[in-house]
């Protein structure tokens, strides 16, 4: 069963939630971090990058930034920039993005719920990459970009969503790239213990996006248990901020990749070694995007093939089985010399989002090869994790993302 709490939320005040809402921090190098928060000094990226803050010969590490993110949203507390809500609810998050839209809830989620499996992960964490964010909870005292978590949809929720979504909402805007957030809140007991008693009969729920936010909070918590013995298991720490979203409102793009050379090959005995086992076809000058699982997009000396795989690749393992893997395994790997894609500087992502052009763009400016790819399914995603499996890197992008600092969880 899912634990999901409401929790006593800090959001922004209506007329500048537009400008506060911002993408993920992980989603921008520093110097666009600069270059977004110079734009706007009441984007949350102020906060949740703090090295925004100090010269660039500052190390983003510096106890100093840390402090500055925590300084800075007591301030804009302060200042009535954020509003804390006198009571716990859960709320109504909704995304738009080319009249596609997607509705989840905002809650908290158990610790003890991921580190005991019902939370279920599909891929592995770094510790670098969780150590900033540890930091940076455990120093503002705040967990400020929700976890997206997926559930298998159930209908009883589904109407619940949809009544509540009748009401005026509290926040209703469109940002920048043209996506429209609205949020309404559930504040009522009676509905309040019903969404509670909703998520208790579901078994397992799933992280979609945000595995690193995950492990950094969960590790906060676990920090804050041993520094509590007498912890009750109620407290804020032991939660952790999330939105839960029906599988079949979610999609997933493609991650895309590009390659810098061909591994010593020339073109005719590149094309040669993939027609073992894929078929190959031109398709011409136009930008080519599979259609189907198991069909692949190559882009090479200006011209697009698609490539499909022979039967003997495929796999009904639920790793093995997946587009990505079977172009690691049988291209990328074996023929391009790409052992590991999590390190290897010859190969690059690209989420999906960016289209097919910025696969040739690529290709014209610092790479050889591009492929592009049929998106994982939710349906995978959820396969892998059920069987206690790990995807391979970047298998998964989804759109549209979470706004940071629409609802901020305080740890006190």
């Amino acid at each position: 069963m899912a634990i999901v709490k409401p929790f006593q939320c800090v959001r922004p005040n209506k007329e500048e939630a537009r400008l506060v809402a911002a993408l993920p921090y992980d989603v921008y190098n520093r110097n666009e971090a600069c270059q977004v928060t110079a734009g706007n000094p009441k984007s949350f990226l102020n906060i949740d990058r703090p090295e925004t803050q100090f010269p660039q010969d500052v190390d983003i590490y510096d106890d100093r930034v840390y402090e500055k993110a925590a300084n800075m949203l007591k301030e804009w507390m302060k200042d009535g920039t954020f509003v804390q809500d006198d009571v716990k609810a859960y709320y109504i998050y909704e995304l738009i993005m080319d009249g596609r839209g997607q509705t989840g809830i905002v809650a908290c989620s158990s610790i003890d719920d991921y580190l005991n499996g019902v939370i279920k992960k599909h891929e592995n964490t770094r510790e670098e990459k969780e150590l900033d964010r540890i930091r940076h909870v455990d120093t503002t005292d705040a967990q400020t970009g929700p976890i997206f978590l997926a559930y298998r949809s159930r209908e009883e929720i589904n109407r619940l969503v949809e009544e509540k979504k009748k009401a005026d909402p509290l926040y209703d805007f469109t940002a920048d790239d043209g996506i429209s957030h609205k949020v309404w809140r559930i504040a009522d007991p009676d509905t309040v213990s019903l969404i509670e008693e909703h998520f208790l009969r579901i078994p397992a729920t799933y992280i979609a996006d945000g595995h690193h936010r995950a492990a950094s909070a969960v590790k906060v918590g676990i920090k804050r248990r041993k520094e509590t013995p007498d912890n009750t298991g109620e407290e804020e720490f032991q939660f952790f901020l999330s939105v839960l979203f029906p599988d079949d409102q979610l999609m997933i793009l493609p991650y895309n990749r590009v390659v810098k050379d061909l591994n010593g090959l020339s073109l005719v005995e590149f094309l040669s070694k993939l027609s073992e086992g894929f078929t190959v076809t031109a398709a011409g000058e136009n930008a080519f995007g599979p259609s189907e699982k198991g069909s692949f997009g190559l882009y090479l000396n200006k011209t697009w093939y698609c490539l499909k795989a022979k039967e003997a690749l495929k796999s009904d393992d639920p790793v093995k089985g997946l587009d990505v893997s079977i172009l690691q395994d049988n291209l990328l790997g074996p023929i391009l010399g790409i052992k590991d894609p999590r390190i290897d500087k010859r190969i690059d992502f690209i989420g999906g989002i960016r289209g097919l052009k910025e696969l040739e763009k690529r290709c014209e400016e610092d790479m050889t090869v591009a492929f592009s790819m049929y998106p994982t399914s939710i349906g995978e995603l959820f396969a892998v994790a059920d069987a206690g499996l790990l995807m391979p890197p970047k298998s998964t992008w989804f759109e549209p993302k979470l706004r940071s600092g629409l609802f901020i969880h305080m740890l006190k």
